[in-house]
């Protein structure tokens, strides 16, 4: 395989956006609750900080947090510790050790060869490579900033390359969305128009009972769901519910239909 060169670059992009929107940010912002249960604004650089951590080699925190009721499996577990260990530090003094190792993570990154990204890994969506594991790698920071963003009330970093790679690696999940948890029938097509800056308008249509995407569906589509891309990121991400951004969602057609698949669409990478 050869060197992931573009993967490299939007993680680039996406550690530089969070240091610049780090360096912005009050102590009191730092603190405050973000939509991920139990973490504010700090916890979540916290969680990059040991994924990354993780990935360089370095060793994990003997830290242990004490169990809590948003902790769900082991690997949770392991976030918790990474995060809990980083709770009496400052804001800016988990950014700063985030600037010292995500220079490190780029200079690794840049230095090593294809045996490195070829090696075998355990991806967040099953057996890979490092570069597979660096692919979903863009999504999960561009979503934990978007996670700060939203917190702080500071919109950004749709303008770039991690966005539309995030989007368009949660619009994989789409055809299970709209055949399987959506139960369109058999025949159907579902039409999502997710409107900018990252535009995409996808067209799905039902086949042997199996969604597909397709440029021209075989008739009229049962429905068309429309919403912007950042809202279709905080569902497809499982931040909030579609109930929770009601007033950003448009469904022409078959309503019930639209709806179903708005209701289902936490699927997450």
């Amino acid at each position: 395989m050869p060197i992931p060169h573009d993967t490299i670059a939007k993680l680039d992009e996406t550690f530089a956006s969070i240091s610049a929107l780090g360096a912005e940010l009050t102590e009191a912002q730092w603190k405050l609750p973000s939509d991920l249960p139990g973490w504010t604004v700090q916890d979540n650089l916290s969680h990059l900080i040991g994924t990354e951590r993780m990935l360089q080699g370095l060793p994990r925190t003997a830290h242990e947090a004490a169990p809590v009721e948003h902790v769900k499996n082991p690997i949770g577990q392991v976030n918790e510790h990474e995060v809990d260990a980083r709770r009496p530090r400052t804001g800016a003094a988990v950014l700063a050790e985030w600037d010292d190792l995500t220079a490190l993570r780029l200079r690794t990154l840049r230095d090593a060869d294809e045996a490195y990204f070829d090696a075998p890994a355990q991806t967040p969506t099953g057996a890979g490579t490092v570069a597979d594991f660096l692919h979903i790698r863009v999504l999960d920071c561009w979503s934990h900033e978007q996670d700060m963003r939203r917190a702080v009330g500071r919109p950004g970093g749709f303008d770039g390359a991690s966005a539309a790679h995030t989007l368009d690696r949660l619009s994989r999940t789409l055809p299970i969305v709209i055949g399987k948890r959506a139960a369109t029938p058999d025949g159907g097509a579902v039409v999502v128009d997710i409107t900018g800056p990252v535009a995409r308008r996808l067209t799905y249509e039902v086949r042997d009972g199996r969604a597909g995407l397709v440029d021209e569906p075989s008739a009229s589509p049962l429905t068309t769901v429309r919403l912007d891309c950042e809202a279709f990121a905080v569902l497809a991400l499982g931040r909030r519910t579609a109930a929770d951004l009601a007033s950003r969602i448009e469904i022409d057609g078959d309503t019930a239909l639209g709806q179903r698949v708005v209701d289902q669409l936490n699927m997450m990478i």
